[in-house]
């Protein structure tokens, strides 16, 4: 742990994904320590203390940023948006579905699982998404985003929807 007045950590999940080998290689071997900004003598306005942020916080900014990026129409595999349309109708929404963070005292990895809306490039979505998760992590928490991968998962076809109206008029 960092000596210093102010620290960002993260609580771990006691699982292991190939972003989390990754994190915690880096955060081993090449830890980022935060430097305090050295601006005049404000040291009296500060406050010693730790701030702690769990990993589902992390997560939920990650899938809020991921469901902003156009092109994506959802996140998580076919089981979990299966689960997750339920979890729609009774207004539970999952905004972790499809992601998976890992954290360490200064540096975060995230596996992002999308479905892309069809004709949009899934090279500019899945770039698309990896900025905005790693701006939002390193803008709301102040972590070093070291990777975000991503896995596409499915196509959404306009005539998806479509076909789920027709189904439900002929019913």
């Amino acid at each position: 742990m960092a000596t210093e007045d102010k620290n960002t950590t993260v609580a771990a999940d006691a699982t292991e994904s190939p972003a989390r080998r990754v994190a915690q290689a880096t955060v081993g071997s090449a830890r980022v320590d935060r430097v305090q900004p050295s601006g005049g003598s404000n040291d009296d306005q500060h406050s010693a203390g730790r701030t702690t942020v769990a990993e589902g916080v992390v997560a939920k900014i990650a899938g809020i940023a991921a469901r902003e990026v156009a092109g994506v129409y959802a996140l998580g595999g076919g089981g979990a948006r299966a689960l997750g349309a339920l979890r729609d109708a009774v207004n539970a929404t999952d905004l972790t579905q499809g992601v998976k963070v890992e954290v360490g005292e200064t540096q975060a990895a995230a596996d992002i699982t999308i479905v892309v809306d069809y004709p949009a490039p899934m090279q500019d979505v899945a770039e698309n998404v990896r900025n905005a998760v790693a701006g939002a992590i390193s803008r709301m928490v102040g972590l070093e985003v070291v990777e975000v991968n991503i896995d596409v998962n499915d196509v959404h076809l306009p005539s998806d929807d479509s076909d789920d109206d027709s189904e439900s008029r002929v019913s």
